[in-house]
């Protein structure tokens, strides 16, 4: 199988325009990144992460690798801010990629999708390879994005077999992207997924090799 043979082209997902919105966390969420240190995050590898830190921000470094959470999650309400660059290079899945992967498992795509078309399963708003977003709600690159995801992870019998699969619903800059979605497994590039047991796991953000950044990441424990 080639990487190719999991892409779906159509239906492309109507552009909209968002709203303006901004989303500050609430007392009882567990604030991942509020632009002054990267405590609650560490590379793939366990040692302290590698991204820049500036300006209250955190920015993918090319080759740094992936920076996780210290902590894992099951369930969850999870706010995350994210910006590609502000000069475009590069098209399709080349052009402003990363990813934000629930559990360390399950990839929602962080793509700059606006005027770019790529395969509509993985655009930004995606479950990457899985579910096409309902529609485009990007903002221009260099413009900040959110997405607002509640997680309900999937779920195993003591056999190991799936007892219930992981759903998601998404909004992306206010907008609903992904409407209470059933996950067939952990998100593959190749391949069609399936579920293997597994416990919680961290939110990880992916170095896809773009200068992507991030801001204002909090999650709640549901």
């Amino acid at each position: 199988m080639k990487p190719e043979d999991t892409e779906v082209w159509e239906p492309v997902p109507k552009v909209i325009t968002p709203g303006d919105a901004t989303n500050t966390a609430p007392g009882d969420a567990v604030v991942l990144f509020d632009g002054k240190n990267l405590d609650q995050w560490q590379a793939e590898d366990g040692g302290p992460a590698k991204w820049e830190l500036k300006d209250g921000v955190v920015t993918v470094v090319k080759g740094a690798g992936t920076m996780k959470t210290k902590q894992d999650f099951e369930d969850f309400q999870l706010h995350i801010e994210w910006r590609t660059p502000a000069k475009v290079e590069g098209e399709g899945q080349g052009r402003g990629n990363s990813g934000i992967f629930m559990q360390g498992l399950y990839e929602l795509q962080v793509l700059d999708n606006y005027n770019n078309r790529t395969y509509s399963n993985g655009q930004a708003g995606s479950f990457y390879k899985q579910r096409i977003p309902l529609v485009n709600a990007c903002r221009q690159p260099g413009e900040w994005q959110t997405y607002d995801v509640i997680w309900t992870a999937p779920r195993f019998n003591a056999d190991g077999s799936l007892k219930s699969p992981a759903r998601a619903t998404v909004l992306q800059n206010g907008v609903l992207v992904q409407n209470n979605v059933e996950l067939d497994g952990p998100t593959l590039y190749i391949g069609k997924p399936a579920y293997k047991q597994h416990g919680p796991g961290p939110i990880v953000l992916q170095d896809h090799g773009n200068p992507v950044s991030y801001r204002n990441i909090w999650v709640r424990t549901l």
